[in-house]
């Protein structure tokens, strides 16, 4: 008789596809339309969104306006809490803001990583990180487990 493979591998290619079903749903979410950005989720708890800032995203003063910071700080320490999440959909119940360099165009990353909570109320943090290297806002959320499964979203899917 042969047992099924419980070891490093087998836990990691199920990791994986969840990492990947997550970027997925990021790819379909219809808002993500509006930005040209992608997202990566290299390891548990962590998530990376890739875009790039032009004028469509500047406020009157030429640089960008503070929903686009919000949208990729929020979705970079969401996608990194929820990642530790396979079965459910998490909720941002607070996001705390910190804006340090106006971002004028250009590429920029999100990180996102996980800092607590492992059952029903997660913590994650995200930094904006510029072209130069130079952070230009950071960002704290509080995301709680809702009852909508992961599986039932359009988009979350593997592969």
């Amino acid at each position: 008789m042969t047992l099924p493979d419980t070891g490093p591998e087998s836990v990691q290619s199920g990791e994986a596809a969840h990492f990947r079903a997550l970027e997925s749903l990021y790819a379909a979410a219809p808002i993500n339309q509006w930005f040209d950005s992608t997202l990566e989720i290299p390891s548990p708890g962590v998530a990376r969104i890739r875009f790039t800032v032009d004028r469509r995203y500047h406020h009157a003063a030429g640089a960008a306006h503070g929903t686009a910071y919000f949208k990729m700080l929020d979705d970079a320490a969401f996608y990194a809490a929820n990642s530790l999440v396979t079965d459910r959909f998490l909720l941002t119940t607070a996001f705390n803001l910190l804006f340090t360099k106006p971002i004028r165009e250009g590429p920029v990353i999100a990180e996102g990583r996980w800092v607590s909570g492992q059952r029903r109320v997660f913590v994650a943090e995200a930094r904006l990180i510029d072209a130069t290297g130079e952070e230009t806002g950071r960002g704290t959320g509080t995301f709680m487990r809702s009852r909508i499964p992961l599986a039932g979203l359009p988009g979350y899917r593997a592969g």
